[in-house]
This record gives C-alpha cells, structure tokens and sequence, in this order.
C-alpha cells in the first residue's frame, strides 16, 4: 500500500510540475523533501516596490526576515504554496514598510515597545533624535529633565548610544528604530543651558562626544535651532560638529533656526554646513510658518533647487497638516531660557522680565521665531500635553478657551501655564497655508515624515491629547493626496515613504521590494487607508491597513495587533562593534 501511494505521489508531482515553471516546481519538489522553502508568502498582490515604477502583479516570498523572491511563486490554480504560511493579497497593495524621517519615539518606546501609532500607520522603521538625542547622557542632564523621565516613568539606565540601543535590543521593539546625535545634547553635555559659546578645549569635548555617538551607530548629526540652548549655537560650532560625521557616513539634519519670517536665511545657513562639512543635508518638516508668510512656499522651493543645480546635496521631509507640535516654551524669546527651566520660570515670575518678554513677542523681528506673531490669535494654540495633573483637563483647549476660563489676557495665560507645569507643556500651533503645504508634499526630493512620538490610545500613552499627526500622517497623505486630490501618484507617494527616505539615511537593505532586502512589508487596500485621528480626538489608530511584517514578522495580521515585537535598531555606517 505505502508503495502504491508513493507511485501516485510522484505521478501526481509530474502532473503538477508540466504545469509550473522551473522555479515553481523547484519549490514544489523542496517543499516535498524538506517542508516549506518559505516562511511567507504573500500572494497575488499589487506590488508597488518602491521605485517610483507602475504597480505589477505577483507574490512576494519571504525566508528568515528578509525577501527571497518575487513572482509567480504560488501555484494559481490552486492554494498550494511552497510556504509556512501565506497571505493573500488579491486586490490589495503590497508595498516596502513606510520609513518615518523625524519620529521623537525613543522615550516613548519604552513605555509602549509596540508603537501602535506607528505601526497602523504602515510604518516599520523610525529616525529620531532631533537636536536633544537620547544620549549621550550625564548623571547632570538625568537630573535636570527629571520632569521627563518621571512623565512616563522611565529610569534613564543608560550614559551612552551603546548602552541605550542594548536596552532596546533586550526589551523588544515593535518597528526598527535609527538615531542621531543631537547637537543641543552635546552641547549640554559640556556648557549645560548656558548663554555662551565654548572654548576650544570644550569645543574639542564636544566634538569626541559625536565621534563616540557615530562609532556607536548614530546616523548623523541633527539640530533643532528653535529651542534653547540650542539657538546660543552659532554656524561654525554646528558645522565642527556636523563634520565629525562625515568620516562615518553620516548626514546632516535640521529643524531650521527660523521656519518664518527668516527661512531663507536659515536655508541659506543649513546649505552652509552642510558644504562646509562634507555632509548632505536634510531639512526636516520643511514649511513657512504664519499668515504673513503664506505663499512664500515656492521661494522656498527655489532656494533649495538652487542649492542642488549648485551640487549641494539636500533634501527634506514634511508631515502634510496645517499646524505645528512644539514645547510651548518656544513661544518665549531664547534669551530667556538661558540657565535651564528653572530659571526661565523665575523670569515668567518676574514682573519687570515678564513685561520685556511680553514686549518682544508683541513685536515683529527676524531675530528669532516668533510664534506668537505667526499666528492669527489665541484660537489658533492647542494645549495638548502637561504633566501637572491639575492641567489635565486643560489638554484639548485652546488659549484662547482657557484664558476665558481663568478671566486672563491670553499672553499672562501662556505665562501661568508655562509656570504651572514647569515650561514641561507641548502645544498644536496653526499657522500654515494648504498651498504651501501641496507644493511642499508635490517636489521630489520631499519624504514624510510624523515628527510625533510613537503613542497608544490606551494606557500611560493614551492620556495625553497628541496632535493628530501621531496617529495618521502616512495613511493621511494616501487618502488626502493620492486618492481624493490626486496630487500624487500612488507610485510616487510610496517612493516617497520608503527609498526616498531609505536612500536619505542609507539604509541600503530597506526601502524597496526586492530579492536579498528585510522584509519591511505593507498589506493594504488603496481605496480603504485613511486617517481617523482629529485636532479634537487624536487618540484614534489609522484603519485599512491588513498586514504590516516587520524583518518579516507579522505586527498587525488581518487589521490586527500581534504581540511580536521583532524591530531591530539601524546603526550607521560608521558603527564600530
């Protein structure tokens, strides 16, 4: 009996493989002798690989965490497939994992190693550290942000890039997760919050910090000019540091020094390290911000493309909504942070202090940014987070509301809260143009990016109120963008979530579908992404996305969570083990 069974099977094999192609029946036969040659396979999709190229039919096959072919893998007729498991994709998109430019999770991931937010979002790998990195870190600045720390409850256990990415390898982590060093933290690490500028010696400590930051696997250096100390910072310090990156591979990325009335001139300033420091340059969540500035978009545009015809090599990101998240402290003049936290609330105290920095935010200037001149009035201001408990029914108000409730003109309002948080408060800011934000989302150099933590709309994460953008930036440009205003191409707003941004940070064995690459992979359906999150209900995961593989791991299957958490941490090139 077993004899005559064994006939069968092998007539039946012959069968099969006149049918299938060499690769096909390749697989069958492998399959026969030693089980599944794959450990997925996602069949009969609409591949959109990355490239820019036009969608095309097939399977994507999938073996120890990274692609092994594409094609006809999977038998048509039939649901035979040389795989541990298979997914069909019949109608549905199957694209590159989306890469976040500007993601600020590295706290975040802590409290929540799944990253909900980001991962129904599509997106499987995150770049953070703007300006004020994870590390390096001192027993000092752990003193000095303990605000922070004890908002979500972290112990800061680590001193260094090395040690912190060990901590993240040991806990788990649901999406892969790149940073740079922040120059803000290199500089606190040697001047602390002072108002000066270093001195050679201290210049050079600053300097070995970001070395030892690139040999541990950062990706670059990053500048965020706006907040203190990081505006005390003149060009030559920024391009000393930035060009200790360039022997390691390392890029340059900028939250600018001026996003308004001054962008050219700060876009002249991040062309000038960049040259100067043999690094490419990329300018994060690229906008002009307040009402007299509206439709200054294409100037813009034109100083960067001058830039690249001139052989610069820059580029930048933008995250599509019409409003801002920053520290509310950056309503206040830099000068008035010098010192730290503690002494810009003895300032905000003082009533002679209080009047010159009232003064200076009622008056136009280019000095700095003024984000209380780029806005329309105290309506255009949501609190979003606190970490005083008293404020916690203020989250989702404008200043506007709760300058009414507290029977206060709207700056003393800004003043009181700042006060009564400890300067700790992060604001929504509505002070761009739709315009200014197509063209942005339309040039080609332009990825996305959420510039927002990875969150939850349940737990410690999911008491704050987050601008929406944490929750639906990448499903949002999909819906908005490709297939109701039809600015983009699907094709190339996914070119601009994946080997755009790949290409951008080096990271050569992510970004496109193809054969030898980690299989960050998307499962979903054009006509069904969409964003849910609002202004006044951010806490709302995207929807449409079907499967979401992370180094070919499964994070969401079938719309839903797993508890997989198989992200990896991306070092760069210049990682010395």
């Amino acid at each position: 009996m077993l004899v005559r069974a064994t006939i069968f099977g092998l007539v039946l094999l012959a069968c099969v493989s006149q049918a299938l192609g060499q690769a096909e029946q390749n697989a069958a036969l492998d399959n026969r002798a030693s089980g599944a040659r794959y450990d997925v396979v996602i069949r009969n999709g609409r591949i959109v690989d990355g490239t820019g190229s036009p969608w095309y039919s097939g399977d994507v096959a999938i073996r120890d965490g990274r692609i092994a072919a594409i094609g006809a893998i999977c038998e048509v007729a039939t649901p035979r497939c040389p795989a541990t498991r298979t997914i069909d994709a019949a109608g549905k998109i199957v694209a590159p994992g989306f890469i976040d430019m500007l993601g600020q999770s590295e706290l975040t991931i802590l409290v929540n190693p799944h990253l909900p937010s980001k991962i129904f979002q599509g997106i499987t790998t995150e770049i953070t550290g703007e300006g004020g990195s994870i590390a390096p870190q001192s027993d000092a600045l752990v003193a000095g942000d303990a605000l922070g720390w004890k908002h979500y409850g972290v112990t800061a256990d680590w001193r260094t890039f090395r040690q912190y990415f060990a901590r993240l390898e040991k806990q788990g982590m649901g999406i892969n997760l790149a940073s740079y060093v922040g120059a803000t933290q290199v500089r606190r690490m040697v001047l602390g919050d002072d108002d000066r500028q270093p001195t050679a010696a201290e210049l050079e400590k600053m300097k070995a910090l970001v070395r030892e930051a690139m040999r541990d696997g950062a990706v670059g250096v990053s500048t965020a000019l706006e907040y203190a100390p990081a505006p005390y910072a003149k060009t030559e310090e920024l391009i000393a540091l930035a060009s200790e990156a360039a022997p390691f591979g390392g890029i340059y990325s900028t939250h600018m020094r001026n996003e308004s009335n001054g962008v050219l001139t700060a876009i002249d300033e991040a062309v000038r390290i960049g040259r100067e420091a043999h690094v490419p340059i990329e300018v994060w969540h690229l906008k002009v911000a307040g009402k007299a500035n509206w439709g200054r978009m294409p100037e813009v545009v034109a100083r960067i493309e001058k830039a690249r015809a001139e052989g610069v090599d820059i580029s930048a990101d933008t995250y599509a909504y019409p409003a801002w998240f920053n520290s509310f402290s950056a309503f206040i003049p830099a000068w008035a942070h010098a010192g730290g936290e503690a002494k810009l609330i003895e300032r905000l105290k003082d009533p002679a202090l209080r009047a010159r920095i009232r003064k200076e935010m009622e008056t136009p200037s280019e000095e700095w940014d003024n984000e209380w001149q780029e806005i329309s009035g105290p309506d255009k201001i949501l609190l979003c987070v606190v970490q005083n408990p008293k404020l916690l029914p203020l989250q989702g108000k404008t200043i506007a509301e709760i300058a009414k409730l507290w029977n206060k003109d709207p700056i003393d309002t800004i003043f009181d809260v700042l006060i009564e948080d400890n300067a700790f408060t992060e604001v929504a800011v509505f002070g761009m143009d739709e315009r200014d934000i197509r063209l942005a989302v339309a040039q080609p150099w332009v990825a996305f990016d959420n510039d927002s933590q990875g969150t939850a709309p349940d737990g410690l994460l999911g008491k704050e109120h987050p601008h929406p953008r944490a929750y639906g930036t990448f499903p949002r440009i999909l819906r908005k963008y490709v297939r109701e205003e039809k600015l983009l191409r699907l094709e190339e707003a996914i070119r601009k979530m994946t080997a755009l941004a790949a290409q951008r940070m080096r990271l050569t064995d992510r970004g496109v579908l193809k054969a030898g690459m980690w299989a960050d992979v998307v499962v979903f359906d054009a006509e069904k992404i969409r964003d849910v999150a609002t202004f006044e209900n951010p806490n709302q995961l995207s929807e449409g996305m079907e499967y979401v593989l992370v180094n070919g791991v499964a994070v969401i299957a079938e719309g839903k969570m797993t508890s997989a958490l198989p992200g990896k941490v991306l070092r760069g090139a210049g990682y010395k083990p």
